[in-house]
């Protein structure tokens, strides 16, 4: 799988290596013929344009998964179609709103970081939330992915 780690804000952030290993992971759960990804480290300003341009609402969030529509575009040379096929899709991470809720929840911001990535990639995939069940299933493999890495359950705050 290549990753294409872009960021475009000045933040701490993990290491290209951290991330690499949290989409791996994730990507473990189910095959994908997809070889490819792009997670993208934004700000504020950019993560809540991605929200109101793609999903209506003018709000910034924590992260958005935009996957990959098979698309066939007439006259593009077969190899071209192929490259586009591979792409299983892009991530947008706020590294700010990150930093705030792993400081609000009293979670350790790799852990956070770590969990935003694995989620992302999870809807990358085709898992959701909005139904209960399926949550239910999103957060148990997300809890159980997280554990292989040492980190506890991100839906239980550590906040006193």
């Amino acid at each position: 799988m290549s990753i294409e780690i872009q960021r475009a804000v000045d933040a701490d952030c993990p290491l290209d290596a951290d991330f690499t290993h949290w989409v791996a992971a994730a990507l473990s759960t189910q095959e994908t013929v997809a070889n490819a990804l792009t997670l993208r480290i934004v700000d504020r300003d950019e993560i809540t344009a991605l929200n109101r341009d793609y999903r209506d609402k003018n709000k910034a969030t924590n992260v958005l998964s935009f996957p990959t529509e098979p698309i066939d575009i007439p006259g593009l040379p077969p190899e071209a179609q192929a490259e586009l096929a591979a792409q299983l899709g892009d991530i947008a991470i706020c590294a700010e709103i990150v930093a705030a809720e792993a400081a609000e929840q009293g979670k350790p911001i790799d852990a956070h970081w770590a969990h935003m990535t694995i989620h992302g990639v999870l809807h990358l995939l085709g898992h959701d939330h909005i139904e209960t069940s399926d949550a239910e299933a999103m957060e148990a493999l997300e809890i159980k992915l997280l554990a292989d890495f040492g980190y506890s359950n991100p839906y239980i705050s550590n906040k006193e």
